[in-house]
């Protein structure tokens, strides 16, 4: 799945895309996204994505 491009897309959809993206499932120990974002939530860890400061795969790189 692609993600929205920022010239391309509005806010409300680069923050649909991160929502689905990173769903959270209840379950610390099985998932881990909370731990791969380095305790953020995906809206708070992507927000310069969702403003449309920076593409997603540069602020993805920012947790890797």
């Amino acid at each position: 799945m692609s993600y929205p491009r920022i010239d391309s897309s509005t806010k409300e959809e680069r923050f649909e895309y991160i929502k689905k993206t990173y769903r959270c499932i209840a379950d610390c120990d099985m998932c881990g996204i909370c731990a791969a974002l380095k305790g953020k939530t995906p809206e708070v860890a992507f927000q310069d994505y969702i403003d449309g400061v920076a593409e997603y795969p540069e602020v993805a790189a920012r947790y890797r």
